[in-house]
Formats: structure tokens, C-alpha cells, sequence
């Protein structure tokens, strides 16, 4: 196994292994590499869905997302996807997946299935890094609060997709989400304390009006983005990419019009997340 980091604060490349090879031993040091890094990049590999679900499943359980287009043979992959002649692309702001479930998810596993010729990479920022360059008067401020999160305002009838190409292909109009989690939250496995809202589905502080809300939350958002927090992952065929949700936010690209891209992702089945 051949590690190479992406940059300082989150992503590594990971070369010279097999994942459909892995013994338990080299598994466990590559899972403990995504919570340390945030997100690994696997390169060279060779992945039937079949191998993928397999491989979902030595993490844990595996959730269905309600959103996306599902891969037809196997309802636990969802496909990631934009088509030549579609102009919006799915992910591309900033955010963490599934933040507005009662139990977010722990990661996600994405495979490249078909990649334009250029373009379509995906940058990740490490939350981690965002919480440490807090002053230490707003780390305490921000410890004592909760966030409400939700996917409505983006996936339903009127929501930010509707209008767009990618309307009739997403699924789950009529779902109802919302979740509070802490704003400042412990990884469960590394201890580290992690900013934890998301430009995407947080809506405001428990508590406290949208309009209140805002002008701290776009800090916030402003700071989660900061380039020496970020890297970027060139996709290459065979590439498959695997991250933390609760430590990283990640931005699909959409800089490729005019070319397909598909990807499979699977999300990972997490645990409570708290202070």
C-alpha cells in the first residue's frame, strides 16, 4: 500500500492494493485512514457493482439514498449522473451527505463508471481543519448550539432542483426531513472535534430565525472553504473515492457540459453523532 497525501489537511492516494484483495488487517488500516484523512482515493481498480456492495459491506450496513436515480439491478448503488445534453450537475455546492437524517451517514464509496474527457473533479475540505482556525470565544459559543438540517427546501416540488434539468430524475419529492445535531461535534473514532453544518441542508441555529442565523452561518460556510483546507480529486478510470461525512464537505465539479459522467455511490450506514 503506497500513500501519498493529497494535501496537508484531508485526502490521500492510496496505490499498489486490491480492494476486492483486502485481509482484515489492511481493511482496518484503510478504514482507520479514512477517519484520519477525511477521504482516500483508491487508483487501478477493477470493481463490479457486485464487488462494490461487498466491499460497502464490511463497513457496516449500507442506506438506501431516496433521492438519486438507483442503479436498476442493484437498489443499493445510487447513480450519480449527468448526461451529455443536461447542464446541471448533481453536488455542486458544497455539503455533506445525508447531514438531515436523524443518524447522518458515516461516508460514502464512489465509483468512476464513465468520466468526460476533462473536468468533473470533486474538491473535499476538512472540517477538522475549519473548527482548530475558530477563535476560541466562538468555539465556546458554538459548542452550546444545535442546527436543524433538511433536504426539503432542495429535493421536493418546489424545491432548488425542480426547476432544473435534472428534475425529472431525481426521486423523493414528497419526503419530509429534519434533524438537529450539534454544531460542533466529536468524530466517534478519532475524538477530534469537527465544525459540523453544511451550506447545503442546514437551515438555521435551534433556536434562532433563518434571518438571525445567517450571517453566522456564512461565516462559518466562508471558513469550511478556505483553500489550504482543501484538495482536489482528478478522477481516472478506475479511480474509486471513499469519505468521511462527518469530517469532510465535498463539490462535484460541473465544469464538463456537452459529456456524460456516472458515477455509483453508495452511503455508509453511521452511528449517533454528538458534543
Amino acid at each position: 500500500m503506497q500513500l501519498r497525501p493529497l494535501s496537508d489537511h484531508v485526502g490521500t492516494e492510496v496505490t499498489g492494493i486490491a480492494m476486492t484483495d483486502l485481509d482484515d488487517a489492511a481493511f482496518e488500516q484503510l478504514r482507520q485512514l479514512v477517519y484520519d484523512r477525511g477521504m482516500v482515493a483508491l487508483r487501478d481498480q477493477t470493481l463490479t457493482p457486485e464487488q462494490h456492495i461487498a466491499f460497502a459491506n464490511r463497513w457496516g450496513g449500507i442506506d438506501i439514498n431516496n433521492y438519486f436515480p438507483l442503479n436498476g439491478q442493484h437498489p443499493e448503488i445510487a447513480e450519480v449522473r449527468k448526461e451529455a445534453d443536461q447542464r446541471v450537475n448533481i453536488g455542486g455546492g458544497w455539503h455533506t451527505d445525508h447531514s438531515y437524517d436523524q443518524i447522518p451517514a458515516m461516508g460514502s464509496i464512489l465509483v468512476a463508471r464513465e468520466l468526460p474527457s476533462s473536468g468533473g473533479d470533486t474538491l473535499f475540505s476538512s472540517m477538522g481543519a475549519a473548527y482548530d482556525a475558530l477563535s476560541e470565544g466562538l468555539k465556546a459559543t458554538l459548542e452550546r448550539l444545535n442546527a436543524v438540517h433538511s433536504a426539503d427546501h432542495i429535493y421536493s416540488r418546489e424545491g432548488a432542483y425542480a426547476q432544473t434539468d435534472q428534475a425529472s430524475v431525481l426521486r423523493g419529492h414528497e419526503l419530509k426531513t429534519l434533524a438537529v445535531h450539534p454544531v460542533i461535534i466529536r468524530h466517534p473514532v478519532t475524538g477530534r472535534k469537527l465544525l459540523y453544518v453544511n451550506g447545503a441542508f442546514t437551515l438555521h441555529f435551534e433556536g434562532w430565525t433563518r434571518e438571525e442565523s445567517q450571517p453566522l452561518l456564512q461565516y462559518l460556510y466562508s471558513l469550511g472553504t478556505r483553500e489550504e483546507f482543501q484538495c482536489r480529486l482528478e478522477w481516472r478510470p478506475g479511480t474509486v473515492a471513499i469519505w468521511d461525512n462527518r469530517a469532510t464537505w465535498h463539490l462535484a465539479q460541473n465544469d464538463y457540459h456537452g459529456e456524460r459522467r456516472v458515477m455509483h455511490r453508495i452511503t455508509l450506514t453511521g452511528e449517533p453523532i454528538g458534543r
